[in-house]
């Protein structure tokens, strides 16, 4: 018995962000979720103090939007809103920002080329407020609830986060940052006074800086901000004083209680009314949820059996709305109470395989290497075909939760092993600088340490080893494929296969993300061409797939047609399918099933293993 691509498509994803609210009755709780067979849609949802769930969001409206081309923070429940629910909320097709009310959705800002993100609703004003990102121009804007002209609140960095207003409304902070530093690099806590007219006067910044990453900021009063920073080379939570006092650190370990702001609006802080602090902390191998006593530095575990809380967590009547995971639960809205530490699940349960079809995974350091190992669930007898899963990024990692797309290999005997390279978040500061520079050479050595590891432990086939992942975990699977000897093939998701190109034709917030991965251009330009995949085609030790959306804003689909064209040219094994209306990850059910198919069956190519249940899968050079 197997896990079919069905079932992987169904659960595949998980909420985005959560929101708590108090009522009379008790704490309601909001998100929002993918619905890949609605063609791929992020629908809002509530749940009410009895236990009813609905849809907030009615069918044809989408909670996403492009700023920064990932999108961020895409909607926020509103108070007092008649007869229904209300909610303002950005929507996919035209980017705009609307509020719905009883049913009906009124646009709130004109026609253009904006795209809005971040929403913030300020305590005490009838607007909310978000990052406005017209073409590569960013402000801070505030949007009225009753339909009357944007309004800018504040023009400053390059790229902004996280608006907040202070408590007696006289200052606002955010979080910005310039190129080309990513958030995840240098950014400036900022404050600025706010002026009866409603825009911000002359900021000072008051943490931060080109070497210090603040990703999440509150205020604890009016002249005293929580902020969550790595001066110490890890995301704590710290004290900052406007009138520049020194500080303090209130959680001096070696954990993360931070994030990489892939997205604005990320949340790993929340403030309860009794001023403790509601925290997601932890390393990528153990995430938690815990209480901080600010006081008296008192860290309570909230986590239960979960080993992953996701970046987003709200606080309302003395609990917490959270996102959790465990090896064998997917990702979950989760109501905490602050006292009793007691969970209880919101979201609506999906339909999961049999236990025994899961994999138990193991955490283990190969060379110094992260990685969490999944068995496969039969074996043929002796060292088993492993996959090697890259994450993206790469400033990210891939935590230990339920993932069927792991449990739909394991489940038909190939083992995998997900690989959280040098530049991995999670484990602090100094491990994401192993690949300052050095991205095609670090992350590429460490992959192929845990496959000759797990070699030489006896678990893997040598000669049945493969390399996966998407983006930039699809650079690092080509740039295996050419630089090392060690996979039989690869399979690359809308992957990056030239640096060079791709640093002149991506997005903004990505334009300048190689100076630090690679060097500055032209500079360094060697590197890029040594590095190159595209420019090494005749060093690929095996096939490749790649798999590619024509609607990618992110990585263009020439970077994956070039490749393929060159790998053609020097004889070498290749196949690339495309998927209309698909974007920068896959969200539609028709796509996950088609695109987990062709890479079983390339598998079975590569491996040969019989793969009678997929359609067949034809490599071009294949004699």
């Amino acid at each position: 018995m197997s896990i079919r691509p069905i079932d992987v498509a169904r659960t595949d994803g998980g909420p985005q962000w959560v929101e708590a609210v108090a009522t009379p009755s008790g704490v309601e709780v909001w998100w929002d979720e993918p619905r890949p067979h609605e063609g791929g849609r992020r629908c809002v949802v509530r749940r009410l103090p009895d236990g009813t769930r609905t849809d907030v969001l009615p069918p044809g409206w989408n909670a996403r939007n492009r700023v920064v081309e990932y999108g961020g923070r895409s909607w926020r429940p509103l108070p007092g809103a008649g007869n229904g629910p209300g909610l303002v909320f950005t929507n996919w097709a035209d980017q705009r920002l609307y509020r719905l009310s009883e049913g009906t959705a009124v646009p709130l800002t004109p026609e253009a080329r904006s795209r809005y993100a971040d929403l913030y609703l300020p305590p005490g004003r009838d607007e909310v407020w978000a990052v406005r990102e017209t073409d590569d121009v960013r402000d801070l804007v505030a949007v009225p609830l009753d339909g009357s002209p944007v309004r800018v609140i504040a023009k400053a960095q390059h790229f902004l986060m996280n608006p907040r207003i202070s408590p007696d409304g006289r200052n606002v902070a955010w979080i910005g940052w310039d190129h080309p530093n990513m958030p995840w690099d240098g950014t400036e806590l900022s404050v600025a006074p706010l002026r009866a007219d409603g825009t911000a006067g002359a900021y000072q910044v008051v943490a931060g800086g080109p070497e210090e990453s603040v990703a999440q900021a509150e205020w604890r009063d009016d002249a005293t901000l929580y902020a969550v920073t790595d001066p110490t080379g890890w995301w704590n939570v710290h004290l900052v004083h406007l009138d520049g006092s020194p500080g303090r650190n209130l959680t001096p370990m070696e954990l993360e209680f931070g994030h990489a702001a892939w997205k604005p609006g990320m949340t790993c802080l929340a403030v309860a009314d009794d001023g403790r602090l509601v925290v997601v902390y932890g390393t990528a191998d153990h995430r938690r949820l815990g209480v901080l006593d600010p006081v008296t530095g008192d860290l309570m575990e909230l986590g239960g059996e979960a080993t992953y809380w996701s970046s987003t967590v709200s606080v309302a009547g003395g609990k917490a709305a959270a996102v959790r995971a465990t090896p064998y639960t997917p990702l979950e809205v989760t109501l905490v109470d602050l006292d009793e530490g007691s969970h209880e699940i919101v979201s609506a349960p999906k339909p999961l395989p049999e236990r025994d079809l899961l994999p138990t995974p193991e955490a283990v350091t190969i060379e110094g290497v992260h990685a969490h190992l999944y068995p496969p669930a039969t074996t043929r007898g002796g060292p088993a075909p492993y996959v090697i899963f890259v994450h993206g990024g790469p400033t990210g990692n891939l935590p230990v939760v339920l993932d069927l797309e792991i449990a739909y290999f394991t489940s038909r005997g190939l083992g995998v092993a997900v690989v959280n390279y040098g530049g991995s978040t999670g484990y602090g500061r100094a491990y994401r600088e192993r690949l300052r520079n050095q991205w095609g050479v670090v992350d590429v050595q460490d992959c192929a340490k845990v496959a000759r590891g797990l070699v030489e432990l006896g678990r893997a086939d040598a000669a049945k080893l493969a390399i996966r992942g998407g983006s930039a975990g699809g650079w690092t699977t080509v740039a295996a494929l050419v630089h090392s000897d060690v996979f039989a093939g690869g399979v690359a998701h809308y992957a990056i296969t030239d640096p060079e190109s791709w640093a002149a034709e991506t997005h903004d917030f990505e334009s300048r993300y190689l100076d630090g991965l690679v060097g500055p251009l032209p500079e360094t330009r060697q590197r890029y061409t040594e590095r190159s995949p595209l420019l090494n085609p005749s060093r690929a030790s095996g096939p490749c797939l790649m798999l590619h959306g024509l609607e990618d804003a992110i990585v263009d689909v020439g970077q994956a047609e070039r490749f393929t064209a060159e790998l053609d040219k020097h004889g070498k094994e290749w196949a690339l399918l495309t998927f209309p209306g698909e974007q920068h990850g896959w969200r539609r059910e028709e796509t996950i099933v088609a695109v987990l198919e062709a890479e079983l069956a390339f598998y079975g190519l590569i491996f040969d293993m019989e793969t009678p249940e997929v359609p067949p899968l034809t490599l071009k050079g294949r004699s």
